[in-house]
This record gives C-alpha cells, structure tokens and sequence, in this order.
C-alpha cells in the first residue's frame, strides 16, 4: 500500500531539501521509503496514519531511526548499504524493508519524539555578529540561547574559524570551521569574554549519556562524514566545559534570564534555526520581554539579541541583530543553514 498523497509529498520535499543540503544519500533513502513502508509493521502503521504536518519532520526521523542502528552496529545488512559504500538504491531498499521488519519495534519507538539537531557550523555564522556586540558594547558577555538541543553552540569561543584567510580562535581547537566565504571578510578583532552561558530547550540532549550521544549522531546524515566528525569534537568540548542545557520553557527561560542579567556586561539572546518551530504566543512573548528589557538598556547594561533564522528573503537563513540602547536590528549576512557558506555584509 502506498502512501497517501501529503506524506508523499513530504517526503519528496525532504528529499529535494537533501539535495540541496548536499547528502544525495539521504535524499535517495526519503525517495525510497514510501516504497517500503506498509501496514504489516508498527512502523508503517505509524507511518501511514500519520496525522501531523511537515514541521513533525517525518522522513527525518525515520532517516534518523535507521542511521542510528547503523551507528549502533545492531544492523550489518543496512550498514553495508550505507556510506561509506556506494550508493545501491535497490540494495538499499532491500536492506531497508528487512531492517523495518527486523527492528520494527525499536524503530517505531525512535518516531515518537522529534529531530534533534545541533549543527555546530552555524557557529560561524553567529561569532562575527557576537564579537560585533562585544566591539560595540566594550562589555563581556552573558550568553543566553533557547532551542539549544545539546548546548554545542554555546562553546562558540573554543572552536578555530578560518573565513577566507581571516581567522579567529585557537589554531588547535578539535572544532575547525571554514566556510565558504560568499561576502565580505567578517570584522575579528577585538576581545571575547563569554562569562557566563546559559541555554534552555524543551527536550534538551543530556550529553553525559551514551543513548543521547548516539540519538544525536544518528540525525546527521550518513553521507557527510565531516559533519558527524565535527558533532563528535564538538561533544567533547561541551563535556569538557560543563555545558549544561535546561529544560524550560523558551519564554520563561527569556524572562528569568533578562530579570537576573547582571550590570557591567552584555546580555545576548542567541539562536539559529528553531524560531519557526515555535508557537506564535511563545515568540510574542519573548519579543515582548526583549523589547521591554532594550528600553531599560544603558551603555553600561546593554542587551543585544543575535539569531540565525531564514526570513524567506533569500537563500539560507538571515543573521540579525538587534542591539539595544536603540534597538534598531541589522541584518548582518546570510548563511547556509548547515554553515557550510557565509555571505557577510557588515
């Protein structure tokens, strides 16, 4: 039986996004699920009754599902299929079918909750706009991200960036990102002093344990090899540096941490690629509680608020920044929502 027409499209649309994004695997696997998905497992049944819009990320999840038995080294069927192998869309068919049947439980369990992602490359987008703030301001930073999954992005300052030439960061940092430089060299100079950093997600990635470790890998795909390497460097730092993630509410984290922010130092609101994920109150809400927080800003108490989301004006996502005394929001540059260019225009 084959899927009804809307998860189709889906799955289609998740597809073509991978080819986009550059995993050509991927985007074969989604093509090729609604071949293999039917009502005789709990799987497909899940599938097929599925009732909630493309923002739930189905195709995601299951890619995701099987990647992780992959990783887990539970499957060496589907693992001789997957990359580093070429790609064999029969065999990977075949080898998908079987692993649905095999591990139908285990899978079906894995649909239940959402992706969770934390693409450490963004980071690049985000550091010349912090280092704008910390410029302008001539403050440290008190760093405050929501939709911050494992907290990976939060450890911005221990990573080495190369944009072109220009480079900022410690040279043997086990995090390296380059990106494709698009626009202008990005403004490096000044001092960074993050001294204090806080994040909060609904469904945090606790990191101390193996499981969650694993849940996160398994969401990059299996053909970007770079990606994965990078995700596990960046792991390693967050442990080190005892990044810890809250469970919270986005908008009441927003609140707590504008109400207790200290003097003599900058408050920045952070995040990249979770707002259209949010319910309309909640972004209310925490506009609102910035823009009441920005009328109260001093020199000495500034506030600034640095987000990576796409605007639909154009390719990527828009880096923007508001920074109050003023308030006034830049729109920085745009970027790859992998990170893997930069088109900088401040």
């Amino acid at each position: 039986m084959t899927l009804a027409g809307p998860l189709r499209v889906q799955f289609e649309g998740q597809a073509e996004a991978c080819e986009r994004l550059g995993s050509p695997f991927t985007a074969a696997l989604c093509r090729l699920m609604p071949q293999v998905l039917d009502r005789t497992t709990a799987t497909g049944r899940l599938v097929h009754d599925w009732a909630e819009g493309p923002d739930a990320a189905l195709p995601l999840r299951l890619a995701g599902a099987l990647h992780r038995l992959v990783l887990a080294g539970t499957d060496a069927a589907l693992a001789s299929v997957y990359p580093p192998n070429p790609l064999d869309a029969s065999g990977l068919a075949a080898a998908a079918a079987r692993a649905l049947v095999v591990h139908d439980a285990e899978v079906a369990a894995f649909l239940a909750s959402p992706p969770q992602t934390n693409e450490v490359a963004r980071s690049a987008a985000l550091l010349p706009g912090l280092l704008l703030v910390a410029r302008e301001t001539a403050r440290p930073i008190v760093l405050a991200e929501i939709g911050s999954s494992a907290g990976l992005n939060l450890s911005l300052d221990r990573f080495f960036y190369d944009f072109g030439g220009a480079r900022w960061g410690d040279a043997a940092s086990c995090v390296q990102l380059r990106p494709d430089l698009h626009g202008a060299v990005p403004d490096l100079a000044g001092d960074l002093a993050i001294v204090s950093r806080r994040g909060c997600d609904i469904s945090p990635v606790p990191l101390e344990t193996p499981e969650a470790r694993l849940r996160l890998r398994s969401y990059v795909w299996a053909d970007q090899a770079a990606r994965l390497a990078r995700l596990g460097a960046a792991i390693d730092i967050a442990l080190d540096q005892g990044v810890v993630v809250e469970k919270r509410d986005a908008a009441d984290f927003v609140r707590d941490a504008l109400a207790g922010r200290p003097a003599d130092a900058a408050f920045c609101l952070m995040h990249s690629i979770m707002w259209q994920y949010m319910p309309e109150r909640a972004k209310a809400a925490i506009t609102e509680a910035m823009r009441a927080a920005g009328v109260e800003a001093t020199a000495d108490r500034p506030l600034a608020w640095l987000r990576l989301e796409p605007d639909g004006a154009g390719e990527g996502a828009a880096v923007s920044l508001d920074l109050w005394p003023g308030g006034e929001t830049r729109q920085l540059g745009r970027a790859d929502f992998h990170g893997r260019w930069l088109d900088w225009h401040s």
